[in-house]
């Protein structure tokens, strides 16, 4: 019943005039961010948060949150349309949504994708209402033991639980590392990793880093294949409701899909590039027609888009119970916070319970305001991609740039950015994973301070991580954690011999 008065209160404060236009404004640019490719939501959020200085800070995260959800139903839109991925958590829409639309059924995908993201994203808001509360009372037992492993468990999970090379996430992460280093001590004072450079002695802002290595990285890479062929697949309002027989097999798939994309969101550093691929596993496992799979199966749709915006919304419950961010977007929205001088943690569910249960609020808020513009506005929004990519790239660059420049007034920051857009173009061609850097940047700090006040409370002795209980159990994590890549390469090992040997 508390958490009822709370979201209730949340409401009271989630539906002001300016709080309303703000999530409006939120969610339709974050549409647009999900469909034009290249950007996504973590570089749409970090480029568009110049523009929230000044504003109230329930307002600003309300808008910044919004442009987060929002991009994963604008991402649908180009995955069936044009078969091009506006988001990389639309990839598993993309490999049957265009073959729906190749068969004249782009209104059904379209249709289906958007009630599926509806219904998991409210699904996925009421359990971050009732979560939260436990995780924030508990995370009031934490001191600085627990808050620096809590901060390493968040990095290490993202190497094990990550897809791709748990060694190049984990050196990608001490690249982070490094670069939030940079600067003067917070401690001591002394000056660090500046080579002399003045203007490195306040360290390397959050934001060029970002912008440069998401924004800037992605728009060069997208550069690459030419779009000039691609033509959009039009579809009628007519089309877009879907018959008894298409939610009779979908409904179920939006359950599922939801529910492990919720779930899959909880995990630090996996995000819903994940959840929607593993709801695509699951699916199609236990669909009764798998053979439709990749060739246009609506309820692979429909599990795909439910996931990965369940986890969207999944991932907000580590950043405001604990301070962790659940996936690179949730790290920008975590940098947001502390831009707008507010300290989370396991605190800011006491001490900001405004904010929060606005938040929370405004994510219901949100989802039925983009029920509305997926629906009836599907084809206005395909409008947009008439425009050659050659045309939106300089355009992008020129906002990152911009935003760059907004954070300080500097040059030097755009430079910066300019150097880490080429390191995240890099990044992207040599195939290594860009998201634990951002975790890095974001956690390091924190993981700095705690492990200092640590040592100096034990008086030098690590058994303070061993001592205290909850530090005992995080440590275990830290260590299965970093083991995980082990044990899941030599189960990888042993079912290929399994194989070869029945060959």
């Amino acid at each position: 019943m508390e958490t009822l008065g709370l979201l209730a209160h949340g409401f009271s404060t989630a539906l002001t005039p300016e709080n309303l236009f703000a999530t409006f404004i939120g969610c339709l640019l974050g549409q647009f961010i999900g469909i034009l490719p290249g950007i996504g939501p973590a570089a749409g959020i970090a480029l568009l948060l110049p523009i929230t200085f000044g504003v109230k800070a329930t307002t600003a995260l309300m808008m910044l949150s919004g442009i987060m959800y929002g991009a994963m139903y604008g991402g649908t839109l180009t995955s069936v349309l044009i078969n091009v991925p506006g988001e990389a958590a639309s990839v598993m829409t993309a490999v049957d949504g265009h073959q729906l639309a190749k068969q004249g059924r782009a209104g059904a995908a379209l249709s289906v994708a958007a009630i599926g993201s509806f219904l998991a994203g409210i699904g996925a808001v009421l359990l971050l209402a009732f979560l939260c509360p436990i995780l924030g009372d508990f995370a009031l037992k934490f001191n600085a033991p627990e808050f620096f492993l809590l901060a390493t468990l968040g990095l290490t999970m993202t190497a094990s639980l990550g897809s791709g090379s748990a060694v190049k996430a984990l050196l990608m992460a001490v690249f982070g590392i490094m670069v939030a280093l940079v600067g003067t001590d917070p401690m001591v004072g002394t000056v660090r990793l500046t080579f002399g450079e003045l203007e490195l002695m306040d360290g390397i802002d959050f934001i060029p880093v970002a912008v440069g290595i998401f924004g800037i990285g992605e728009v060069l890479s997208s550069l690459e294949p030419s779009q000039a062929d691609v033509i959009p697949i039009k579809t009628k309002l007519k089309d877009l409701w879907l018959t008894a027989k298409d939610w009779a097999d979908c409904r179920m798939a939006i359950l599922r899909g939801g529910v492990v994309g919720f779930l899959v969101g909880l995990m630090p550093g996996v995000g819903p590039v994940v959840a929607s691929m593993l709801a695509y596993v699951i699916e199609r496992r236990v669909s009764k027609h798998p053979e439709r799979f990749g060739k246009g199966a609506l309820d692979a749709v429909a599990a795909a888009e439910s996931a990965n915006n369940a986890a969207v919304h999944g991932a907000m419950v580590p950043m405001l119970a604990l301070g962790i961010p659940g996936s690179a977007a949730t790290a920008v929205l975590l940098a947001a916070l502390v831009l707008l001088g507010i300290r989370p943690g396991p605190m800011l569910m006491t001490q900001q319970a405004d904010l929060v249960w606005g938040l929370i609020a405004s994510m219901l808020i949100g989802n039925i305001m983009l029920i509305f513009m997926n629906l009836p506005f599907a084809p206005a929004f395909a409008m947009v991609l008439r425009v050659p990519y050659d045309y939106l790239a300089p355009g992008i660059l020129v906002v990152s740039l911009v935003g760059a420049f907004a954070t300080t007034l500097s040059l030097f920051n755009v430079g910066i950015t300019i150097f880490f857009g080429i390191i995240g173009y890099l990044m992207i061609k040599f195939n290594l994973p860009r998201a634990p850097i951002v975790l890095a940047i974001v956690l390091a700090p924190m993981m700095e301070s705690a492990l200092r006040q640590s040592l100096m409370l034990s008086s030098g002795s690590p058994m303070i991580f061993i001592q205290r209980p909850i530090a005992a159990v995080l440590l275990v994590l830290v260590f299965v954690s970093l083991s995980l890549p082990f044990f899941r390469r030599k189960t990888v090992e042993a079912k290929g011999d399994e194989l070869d040997g029945t060959i």
